[in-house]
């Protein structure tokens, strides 16, 4: 992930050694730097910036009072050369506080904090956004939302379905469509006389089985495995 970030220092030197540091961390995209907050207001409004690095001590307005000032914050690294305003600094939920002058080791362990927080946030995001829409049941039909789509699918047009981890696979007549959808649901409210469980990753179209050779039944081109626990429903197919 790219993490865009702002440097925000009066002094024109601190703002060059600190963009030094930023182009040697690849995970860092500098998309700005200013000597002055002010300046940097509608870039930190419209959430265009991950990562501050802030001065304190600066003329028009102090780092910490800017920070006060925004109702949506980005992460904040103070940079200042005045070890006093420390504890304010943190008591903003800043990331890290790094006192001039600083070393690469330094400025990194403090970029890090930051790289490990957003990927965290990402990852949660993430899990929260993988809620998987109601499948909805009819008699010849089922209907499912993938790709922000809605998609209609015929009972009579699916040879099987394979399950991969949170998602699964329709595997149909013209084309595959993943959802996030669960297995065992599909499991339970398929028609039994149409469907049958060959394996923990697999459901198939009776309709479409061909033969079983061992642990294996063929569907066409395909061959899938069949689950121990589930051989004795496969043979019964076969009226075995």
């Amino acid at each position: 992930m790219k993490i865009r970030c702002l440097v925000i220092d009066d002094e024109r030197l601190a703002r060059d050694y600190i963009k030094n540091y930023i182009s040697k961390i690849p995970q860092l995209e500098l998309i700005g730097d200013f000597n002055s907050p002010l300046k940097a207001t509608e870039l930190i409004k419209k959430g265009e910036v991950d990562l501050l690095f802030l001065d304190i001590q600066m003329p028009d307005i102090t780092g910490i009072d800017f920070i006060k000032s925004l109702a949506q914050k980005p992460e904040v690294i103070f940079t200042t050369a005045y070890q006093e305003y420390a504890l304010e600094g943190f008591n903003l939920s800043a990331v890290d506080y790094l006192l001039k002058p600083f070393s690469f080791e330094r400025f990194f362990q403090a970029v890090d904090k930051v790289i490990d927080k957003l990927e965290n946030k990402a990852q949660k995001d993430s899990r929260q956004e993988a809620i998987p829409y109601p499948t909805t049941f009819a008699d010849k039909y089922l209907t499912i939302r993938a790709d922000r789509k809605y998609y209609k699918i015929n009972f009579k047009d699916i040879q099987y379905i394979e399950g991969q981890k949170a998602y699964v696979t329709f595997h149909t007549q013209s084309k595959n469509i993943t959802a996030l959808v669960s297995l065992k649901e599909l499991e339970e409210s398929l028609p039994q006389d149409q469907f049958i469980r060959i394996h923990k990753s697999y459901i198939v179209a009776i309709s479409e089985i061909e033969s079983l050779e061992g642990n294996m039944i063929e569907l066409g081109e395909e061959k899938l495995p069949v689950g121990k626990s589930y051989k004795d429903a496969v043979l019964a197919v076969f009226g075995v």
